[in-house]
C-alpha cells in the first residue's frame, strides 16, 4: 500500500506542477491574456473543529483504558468490511464527482492540486504521528493511532465540504456520511480504537485545512511570475540608415 501511496502522490505532484503553468482560462487568453489570481483568506477559527478531534482522540490514546470510551463490547472475530480500503482512495475524488453535480469554488486544476498537497500533508502527518506514539491495534497490530483510512475520507470530505458549503450545503455535507461509515468500519474490523477514528478525522480535517493556506499563495506568485513574462515584450527589428549601414534594433519592455 505504501508503494501505491508513493506513486499516486508522485503522479499528483507531477500533474499539479505542469497544469498550474499551463493554466488559464478562455475568458482571461481573450481579454487580457493572463492567468486570473484566485483570493483565498484563512480563517483561524477553521483549525478549531480538527484541533479538538485530535485532542479528544489523544486524551482517549493516553489513558488506559479510555481506547473505546467504553461505547461498546467489542467481539474477537468479526466478519470484516472491506470496501473501506476502496473508500480510502475513491474519496479524494469525490470533490470532482460533486463537480458533476454542482458548482464548485474553484477550478478543477486548483482542486486536484489541493488534493494532491493535501494528502501529502496528511501523509506526512499520520505516518509520523504512527510511528511517533506506535499504539497497539485491537487486533495486535501496530501503528494504530491516528487511523490512516478515516484521515484520507475526511481529507476528501473536507475539500468537497470547502468547495461546496456556500452553493450547495448538501453536497459540501455529503462526504462527511462516508467518512462516518469508514471510521466505523475500522472500530467494527478490530482495526482501530474509537480514539484513533476520531483523531483521523482531525487530521484529514487539518490536512485539507493546510493545503488551502499553502496552495494559493504559491499559486498565485506562480501565475503573476508568468504574467509578468508575457507583458514583457522583446521587439527585435533590423535598422538601414541613409549612408549604408545596417543594424538592429532591440526594445524590451519590463
Amino acid at each position: 500500500m505504501s508503494k501505491i501511496r508513493l506513486h499516486i502522490l508522485a503522479f499528483l505532484f507531477s500533474f499539479c506542477t505542469l497544469s498550474l503553468w499551463s493554466q488559464t482560462s478562455e475568458e482571461a487568453i481573450s481579454v487580457a491574456d493572463t492567468i486570473p489570481l484566485v483570493e483565498y483568506h484563512f480563517q483561524p477559527k477553521s483549525l478549531i473543529l480538527p484541533a479538538s478531534l485530535i485532542t479528544v482522540g489523544a486524551i482517549g490514546t493516553a489513558i488506559d483504558g479510555m481506547n473505546d470510551f467504553h461505547l461498546f463490547s467489542r467481539k474477537d472475530s468479526v466478519k470484516q468490511i472491506k470496501v473501506d480500503n476502496y473508500l480510502e482512495w475513491g474519496m479524494l475524488g469525490w470533490v470532482f464527482v460533486c463537480d458533476l453535480m454542482g458548482k464548485e469554488k474553484h477550478s478543477w486544476v486548483d482542486q486536484l492540486c489541493l488534493v494532491g498537497l493535501g494528502e501529502i500533508i496528511n501523509a506526512g502527518l499520520t505516518r509520523g504521528v504512527k510511528h511517533l506514539v506506535n499504539e497497539r491495534r485491537p487486533d495486535g497490530g501496530i501503528h494504530s493511532f491516528p487511523s490512516g483510512h478515516t484521515a484520507n475520507v475526511f481529507l476528501g470530505a473536507h475539500i468537497a465540504y470547502k468547495e461546496f458549503k456556500d452553493s450547495n450545503p448538501w453536497l459540501a455535507y455529503s462526504g462527511y456520511a462516508v467518512g462516518l461509515f469508514v471510521a466505523g468500519s475500522r472500530v467494527y474490523n478490530n482495526r482501530h480504537w474509537v480514539a484513533d477514528v476520531i483523531a483521523g478525522a482531525g487530521f484529514g480535517i487539518l490536512a485539507a485545512e493546510l493545503s488551502y493556506l499553502i496552495y494559493f499563495p504559491i499559486r498565485n506568485a506562480i501565475a503573476e511570475k508568468i504574467n509578468l513574462k508575457r507583458n514583457n515584450k522583446l521587439i527585435v527589428s533590423p535598422v538601414l540608415n541613409t549612408d549604408g549601414g545596417a543594424g538592429l534594433y532591440f526594445s524590451y519592455s519590463f
